[in-house]
């Protein structure tokens, strides 16, 4: 059996080795190990990647339209309003986007088999 690929399991947030187990039990925490084939993601981290790339991702998306919006010539009810519903649209993608971003880091990591750096040397090569 191929292993799938690790981008396309984390877009439909499943495990990376088997494609078909869930990996999280809620909406960021993961599950203890795969469900279907038990890999264990216990000790596995992506740390702050998802919410960087999310955050950084959404901002470039937005920025025009936070920029352009007070040089607007409308009233300032609509121009309020219209920052309520950009807000409401930042928030929702951040809140969509982000287990998304963690799928994939986190089955990019365990597919690629990354670990913490460890340095054991006293700083001479």
């Amino acid at each position: 059996m191929t292993q799938p690929s690790p981008i396309l399991s984390g877009l439909r947030l499943r495990c990376g080795a088997c494609g078909q187990g869930k990996l999280f039990k809620g909406y960021l925490k993961l599950n203890s190990e795969c469900p279907v084939c038990g890999r264990p993601m216990d000790n596995e981290d992506t740390a702050d990647g998802p919410a960087f790339f999310v955050g950084f991702g959404v901002l470039v998306l937005t920025a025009p339209f936070i920029f352009i919006l007070p040089m607007m010539s409308a009233p300032v009810w609509v121009k309020a309003l219209m920052f309520l519903v950009l807000c409401a649209v930042v928030i929702g993608l951040i809140l969509v986007l982000l287990p998304v971003a963690k799928a994939i880091l986190l089955n990019l990591q365990l597919h690629h088999q990354a670990e913490e750096a460890r340095w054991d040397g006293d700083g001479r090569d």
